[in-house]
């Protein structure tokens, strides 16, 4: 079972790395917005080296700040982080080869870059979502929270805010600026997509069929809950409140059952975005 999942996981980062490939490629590669991140860095050097693919440059890149992360941080990087870093720079390469980009798919770089950063972000948060990340500049943000006792976030703030400047001195003023924006947007779109990714439903059910509807919940389920004893307000009469955490498929099968046995019965629904323990993520990840 923990080979399979580990397969399915790398599958999944696969092509959550395309996603971002196609967004890098495609997108943001035409039109020079170099959106932070050793992506970004990499369209600034292709700028100037142009005999660089830019694939090329993002190998160099993630060996070399493996190299120094192993130095300064120790043995902290996931084989599928490394992974990740190692197969985009080889996806885009591959991108480079076979669907080369004359010119811009579309003349409207503000177009072009919400795409670029829509796709990518999905991407990127599929990535996240399976506890990897695209290396690059994570590296040297970690080192700066080491040794110089910053905040992850504020490194790769710091980080990508100085690529972006690059990308000014490269590219101009106007396109900087659109690079700057996409940092921004895609920080929010990351978070947004992975909340999605991860939303649960925390269910609370009254019903005079408590009973059936624990035993639906477990055998047919297979998920667990909790029941506390509650008291109305309004007759003071005793009552079971059943409670239960579960995806937004199984609780579409529950209700279609308490629809079922017990059309009356008081439900009360919540978006959960994050659960951890037994039958969901595991809290030591």
């Amino acid at each position: 079972m923990g080979l399979k999942k580990e397969i399915k996981d790398y599958i999944i980062i696969t092509f959550g790395l395309i996603l971002i490939a196609i967004g890098i490629h495609f997108f943001l590669v035409p039109h020079n917005l170099a959106a932070g991140g050793l992506t970004g860095l990499a369209m600034v050097i292709n700028h100037y080296i142009p005999n660089l693919s830019i694939g090329i440059i993002m190998l160099i890149g993630n060996i070399f700040f493996f190299v120094i992360g192993f130095i300064f941080i120790g043995k902290a990087f996931g084989t599928k982080t490394i992974y990740s870093s190692l197969m985009l720079s080889v996806i885009i390469s591959i991108l480079e080869k076979v669907a080369p980009i004359s010119k811009p798919i579309s003349q409207d770089i503000l177009i072009n870059l919400i795409f670029g950063i829509l796709i990518g972000a999905i991407g990127m948060a599929i990535v996240f979502n399976r506890n990897a990340s695209t290396g690059g500049t994570d590296i040297p943000a970690k080192i700066l929270n080491k040794y110089a006792h910053l905040e992850i976030g504020k490194g790769l703030l710091i980080i990508d805010f100085s690529i972006t400047l690059l990308a000014v001195i490269a590219f101009g003023a106007t396109t900087g600026m659109y690079a700057l924006l996409g940092v921004i947007i895609n920080g929010s779109m990351v978070d947004f997509v992975i909340d999605g990714l991860n939303i649960t439903k925390r269910i609370e059910i009254m019903s005079s069929k408590t009973e059936e509807i624990r035993k639906f919940i477990i055998e047919e389920l297979g998920r667990s809950a909790t029941i506390y004893r509650a008291i109305g307000a309004y007759n003071l009469e005793k009552s079971d409140v059943l409670i239960t955490v579960m995806g937004k498929k199984e609780f579409i099968k529950l209700r279609n059952f308490i629809k079922e046995v017990d059309p009356c019965a008081f439900i009360i629904t919540h978006n959960v975005h994050e659960v951890l323990g037994e039958g969901f993520g595991n809290i030591l990840d």
